[in-house]
């Protein structure tokens, strides 16, 4: 078996429970979209695809035609939504690959139109994040505009709360809730009926049962990550018991020991000098695995005790102080994240400590890194 100097562990069975998790909330008959776009949030874009087809997911979120094309080649046959742009010139490849699309633009439509070959189209409606979507008011125009063409199948109108996880006072997600649901009623209306209408996202999907429609689309939380703080507190506040399992860890190894003296600095910058003799454990990681050079201050755990970082994360390693840690060699694992005997390290806790969210901690860890299913 080939070891690595950095490697992600995937625990299949925390994202099993976790999939169970979702469809116990919305029941057998709401279809359960699992994003795997980024990477699946850093955790491997085939690798949770694979599990996750198996165990319960019937559509796949995914932000580009390269992602979809990818699931295919690795024979992933669940439809697949493509919630990024894609270019007027993919538009062929994606009737090739039978994936769903995302559309906001008239440009698009004419283009399929063109194609004139079978397609299926989510519409986009901008209810007040201001990304991509189409205005309300435009809304049935462009559905108008959608029906010339008959092998364009609108299969779907979905939206995206801006403020629904960041806070505990969800006053603007059910204005925006209120927008789509006129939407809906202004279509019906015109004798427009829409297969999956769908806009719950984790926090959603954990809190407010009103959004979750004919589908849902649980992103972080899917991965055993809480959206937020506030989110884990209003589940609490209104009763909800959700058992959300970490899927991933991020491991590596010991590549050298050395002892240095007191006051000798280490690292770029001469940033810190040791104020006592001390152990420095060598970790091949940096920020190019995806290890951010603001984790200075952070900690890793070794023999199930928490180790300091020492000096600058360099660009493919890091030092960190063993000193007070007993018995170590070189090849002994490092948990960067994740956990060991009773310690564990959090991505809300390496998120806090850059002022950044877990998203992006998880995100960012280098897609290069093996993925390795326990």
């Amino acid at each position: 078996m080939i070891r690595y100097l950095s490697w992600v562990e995937i625990d299949k069975q925390a994202l099993i429970s976790n999939l169970k998790t979702f469809r116990r909330l919305i029941g057998p008959r709401r279809k359960l979209l699992i994003p795997i776009k980024a990477n699946a949030y850093g955790h491997g874009l085939v690798e949770i695809a694979k599990i996750a087809a198996k165990n319960g997911a019937d559509f796949f979120g995914v932000n580009s035609i390269q992602e979809a094309n990818i699931l295919r080649h690795n024979k992933i046959t669940k439809p697949v939504l493509v919630m990024g742009y894609t270019l007027l010139k993919d538009l062929p490849l994606a009737v090739k690959l039978t994936v769903s699309l995302i559309v906001y633009n008239e440009q698009t439509i004419r283009a399929l139109g063109r194609l004139n070959k079978p397609i299926n189209i989510h519409v986009k409606l901008e209810t007040g994040t201001n990304r991509q979507g189409i205005m309300p008011d435009k809304l049935l125009n462009f559905v108008k505009l959608i029906k010339k063409y008959p092998k364009i199948k609108l299969e779907g109108l979905y939206t995206h709360f801006a403020n629904i996880e960041d806070t505990t006072n969800h006053t603007f997600a059910f204005k925006q809730l209120a927008t789509f649901n006129q939407a809906v009623a202004d279509l019906e209306k015109n004798n427009i009926h829409i297969p999956l209408k769908h806009t719950a996202c984790s926090a959603a999907a954990i809190l407010f049962p009103e959004t979750y429609f004919d589908l849902v689309r649980p992103g972080i939380s899917t991965y055993g990550l809480w959206s937020s703080k506030e989110t884990r507190l209003s589940a609490g506040s209104l009763r909800r018991k959700i058992n959300l399992k970490p899927v991933l860890a991020w491991k590596s190894v010991i590549a050298q020991i050395k002892e240095i003296k007191t006051g000798e600095c280490v690292g770029y910058g001469c940033t810190e000098k040791t104020a006592r003799n001390t152990k420095l454990a060598i970790i091949p990681v940096g920020y190019w695995d995806g290890y951010d050079r603001g984790l200075h201050h952070a900690q890793v755990i070794i023999h199930g005790q928490r180790a300091r970082i020492f000096g600058r994360v360099c660009m493919n390693m890091m030092m960190v102080d063993v000193t007070d840690i007993k018995n170590i060699a070189i090849e002994d694992e490092v948990v960067l994240l994740g956990q060991q005997g009773r310690e564990s390290i959090t991505a809300e806790e390496l998120a806090d400590q850059i002022n950044t969210i877990n998203y992006e901690l998880v995100t960012r860890i280098n897609p290069t890194l093996p993925r390795i299913i326990i």
